[in-house]
């Protein structure tokens, strides 16, 4: 049921509900109302449902209560708004839209702002249509921003799909789309690239949301251009003082705590210590893994971590309900606990070490204690959304060779992976040539690394050389997760390993693998575009685990190898990176050749 139609069937009800001439279907007794548009938390608070919203909000609601009534009673608890995640992709957990809100449900999420920038990399606008249509069949709100940046960098890779700004249009006009994702191409807005200024005036014309991401500690001319551009929040500040720049400038700061991204702490001194208003800032999760759903908790977790850093807990609600719901636009509908919202409302003990005790959203009771106790919908996916890995062929050993005319040594410009971070260092390595070939080799740690193409079946396998793995057993690793276009990468010690790890992940439609002297060592399969499982978060992050378990069994000791894996064919984040036309040195944004002659 559209909104309008919603209203204009109901909104007599809510009224007749207030005033006691029908009953309500549930009311919840004896709460402290966290009033996040005052600010207060107000004791002795009945809350009176009908229809799944709010219809009356007060110190007695005996008045609305019939025999059909559920009463549930608060016992002097908290009464929250349902939390909302204002930024967020939901690959990142390598899950389904319906799988990602089976595991967050329970922990309080009841709305989410999601950017499915990934799909629309492999799939184009029917990969954003897929997750426009399963996130409507959710019991909580799903909202969609449409990606604007795919493929990131034109001319360097050959992508799965392009969008642009007729596609932009197009989705505009859907419901369910909430805005532009995030506009990471932040030179091209300020050196006034037509096509993402197109975009943004598609979006704007729609009176919809401009999603930001200025990855630049350069607060100067750069910063004002992109602000003048039209971008409205940003989830990229790192520091204290990027988060007072986009506050004073009208941007809301989006401050993100997810699995890998810890970037609270620095920024919520602007609130805490500086004392600026909090209206302008929005707590959000972007990248999220499985296990850290499955074990640490969503946005839960980003309010009990932003009030470790602290902040007042009514402000971190506000951050994660109110703030979000009014930059969306949708305060009217969720966001506060009021009449005539939805009522998403959220049991809790203790706001200090906050944990969502009951949850109903839509006015139904959808979890308690940690359990869900409604279905989900059951998601069927047409044969194309699971068949994403083309290969020309099977691959061999031989599609890993790294020729050399050389006869004995060269100049290798080799991808240097560094820990615990994005970017990559320019390596240069004299490296022997042997029988017309360049090897890895375990001992200086310099491993192959291979980007095959899997959108096209071009056949096309782009052979390189990066070091910091510490691998230190013949052994590979693939991944179809592969920011931003997401071919297939596979690092390796070996050829034969590497063709097993490539072929393994192309016969299961994609995911990661770890493979060593012929063995499979640890699997976790995405048929969904090679980026998501329609299994439980609880079964992809087992999976997970044993890929990660890999590594350690290879002698990685990085952090996060998997995450560094998926980065390394990323071709806007410096200085070197690999795509399917070959190396690419990001600093001059140029194709250098792997090997050269030594001088």
């Amino acid at each position: 049921m559209g909104m309008d139609s919603f209203w204009l069937q109901n909104a007599r009800g809510l009224v007749d509900c207030a005033m006691g001439r029908v009953p309500a279907d549930l009311v919840i007794r004896n709460g402290k109302w966290v009033c996040v548009q005052t600010g207060e938390i107000v004791p002795n608070t009945d809350i009176a449902v009908k229809n799944g919203r709010i219809a009356f909000v007060g110190a007695d609601a005996s008045h609305t209560i019939g025999k059909e009534t559920l009463v549930v009673d608060a016992e002097g608890k908290y009464l929250v708004p349902g939390l909302l995640d204002g930024h967020m992709h939901v690959e990142s957990g390598m899950v389904t839209v319906t799988e990602f809100v089976r595991v967050v449900v329970p922990h309080g999420t009841t709305g989410m702002f999601v950017d499915p920038h990934e799909i629309a990399n492999v799939f184009g606008l029917r990969g954003v249509r897929l997750m426009v249509d399963e996130a409507a069949k959710q019991p909580i709100h799903v909202f969609v921003q449409m990606p604007s940046c795919v493929p990131s960098a034109p001319g360097f890779e050959t992508p799965g799909a392009v969008l642009g700004p007729n596609e932009v249009t197009e989705a505009m006009t859907w419901p369910g789309i909430i805005g532009l994702g995030e506009m990471m191409n932040f030179p091209g807005v300020f050196n006034g690239d037509d096509k993402v200024h197109a975009e943004m005036a598609a979006t704007r014309c729609a009176g919809k949301v401009i999603g930001g991401h200025y990855a630049s500690p350069d607060l100067g001319l750069p910063f004002h251009g992109y602000l003048a551009g039209g971008p409205q929040d940003d989830h990229e500040g790192t520091r204290t003082e990027d988060a007072v720049a986009r506050a004073r400038q009208g941007m809301k700061v989006m401050m993100r705590y997810g699995s890998a991204w810890h970037d609270v702490a620095a920024q919520v001194k602007a609130v805490t210590e500086l004392g600026l208003d909090p209206h302008g800032f929005i707590l959000c999760t972007d990248d999220s893994h499985s296990a850290t759903l499955v074990n640490e908790g969503h946005m839960d977790r980003v309010i009990r971590h932003a009030v470790s850093e602290g902040l007042d807990p009514v402000i971190a609600l506000q951050m994660a309900t109110i703030n979000p719901a009014e930059h969306f636009g949708v305060s009217r509908e969720m966001g506060l606990i009021a009449p005539g919202r939805y009522a998403d409302i959220l049991i809790v003990k203790d706001l200090n070490h906050f944990e969502a005790e009951t949850v109903l959203a839509k006015g139904v009771e959808v979890a308690k204690n940690g359990k869900l106790l409604i279905d989900l919908p059951k998601i069927e996916y047409d044969d194309w959304a699971c068949q994403s890995v083309h290969l020309k062929q099977p691959l061999t050993a031989k599609d890993f060779c790294l020729p050399s005319t050389d006869t004995q040594e060269v100049l290798a410009h080799v991808i240097g992976v560094i820990e615990n971070q994005a970017p990559t260092r320019h390596l240069k390595i004299k490296m022997p040539v042997v029988n017309g070939e360049v090897w890895a080799n375990i001992q200086q740690d310099i491993d192959k690394i291979a980007l095959v193409e899997r959108h096209h079946a071009t056949g096309k396998v782009q052979v390189g050389l990066v070091s910091g793995f510490g691998f230190n057993v013949p052994c590979a690793v693939a991944t179809t997760v592969a920011h931003d276009s997401h071919q297939m990468i596979v690092v390796g010690t070996n050829d034969e390993d590497m063709a097993l790890a490539a072929n393994t992940l192309a016969e299961c439609g994609g995911g990661q693998v770890m493979v060593s002297k012929g063995k499979i060592l640890g699997k976790v399969e995405l048929p969904i575009a090679g980026l998501m499982s329609n299994e439980r978060a609880e079964i992809v992050a087992k999976k997970a685990a044993t890929v990660l378990d890999g590594f350690v069994k290879c002698g990685c000791t990085l952090n996060n190898p998997n995450m560094q894996l998926s980065l390394l064919g990323l071709v806007v984040i410096p200085e070197l990176r690999i795509s399917d036309l070959g190396l690419v040195d990001v600093t001059k944004f140029d194709f250098i050749p792997v090997l050269e002659s030594v001088k």
